[in-house]
């Protein structure tokens, strides 16, 4: 007797998600396959213990906004990581519970500085796999407020 999946919810290639441990509502996010992990642009301000565990502090900023978000995390660990550009850099790896449409899940999460990039947010494919179906000709649709749409246009 076969049990029958329900099928995988659709993201695509641009969403809205929630960080909600880090008081961070809607970041606008890239769907990106090609990226094992998940990037918040963040500015590291400060790496503390506290009751026996890593813990850093750091900030988002959203500068079309003008909004600066301080946030704390346990810091799970520091490894390296090679950007799209091919340079290796060592970035600390937090991990929080993500929210994309109605779906939970705690997520490792590298800081680095994506102050050149288009959205603060990036999803690799480990938050992604056996979660979602990337549709990389829509965006929004798992983004509440925002209205559904094929294609790559604003």
């Amino acid at each position: 007797m076969s049990v029958k999946k329900e099928p995988l919810p659709a993201v695509g290639w641009r969403e809205l998600v929630a960080l909600p441990e880090l008081g961070l509502a809607t970041v606008p996010a890239k769907i990106d396959t090609g990226a094992r992990t998940s990037s918040l642009h963040a500015t590291v301000l400060d790496r503390f213990e506290r009751d026996g565990r890593s813990y850093v502090r750091f900030a988002v900023d959203f500068g079309r906004q003008h909004v600066r978000q301080v946030c704390e995390a346990i810091q799970v660990d520091k490894r390296g990581i090679t950007s799209s550009n091919g340079e290796t850099q060592m970035r600390l790896i937090v991990k929080t519970p993500m929210r994309i449409g109605a779906v939970e899940f705690r997520a490792e999460i590298s800081l680095a500085d994506r102050s050149d990039m288009q959205f603060p947010l990036l999803i690799g494919r480990t938050a992604l796999r056996r979660r979602f179906v990337v549709d990389s000709g829509s965006s929004w649709l798992q983004s509440p407020g925002r209205t559904p749409r094929k294609g790559r246009a604003p």
